[in-house]
C-alpha cells in the first residue's frame, strides 16, 4: 500500500499498525473497522479500506468490536 507521503507499507507493517490502535483502544467503547482504517489515514496517511481492515484483523484473530467491548 502507497501512503499519502509516497511511501510504500508492507502488510505487515499496517498489520503492526492496527495490533497498536487496537491495544490502546477505550475498551468500552472500541473502535469499528471503518473507525481504525480512518486513524490509520489520518496518523499515517494510509489509505486503506474498511474490508481490508477487516481483512488483517481477521487474519491477526482480533475479535470484532462487539466482542471486544468490556462492560
Amino acid at each position: 500500500t502507497v501512503a499519502d507521503n509516497g511511501e510504500v507499507e508492507s502488510q505487515i507493517a499496517i498489520k503492526e499498525k492496527i495490533v497498536e490502535i487496537v491495544a490502546a483502544e477505550d475498551r468500552h467503547r472500541p473502535l469499528s473497522d471503518e473507525e481504525i482504517a480512518r486513524v490509520l489515514k489520518v496518523r499515517n496517511g494510509l489509505p486503506i479500506a474498511r474490508r481490508t481492515v477487516t481483512k488483517y484483523r481477521k487474519a491477526l484473530d482480533i475479535p470484532s468490536s462487539r466482542q471486544r467491548r468490556a462492560y
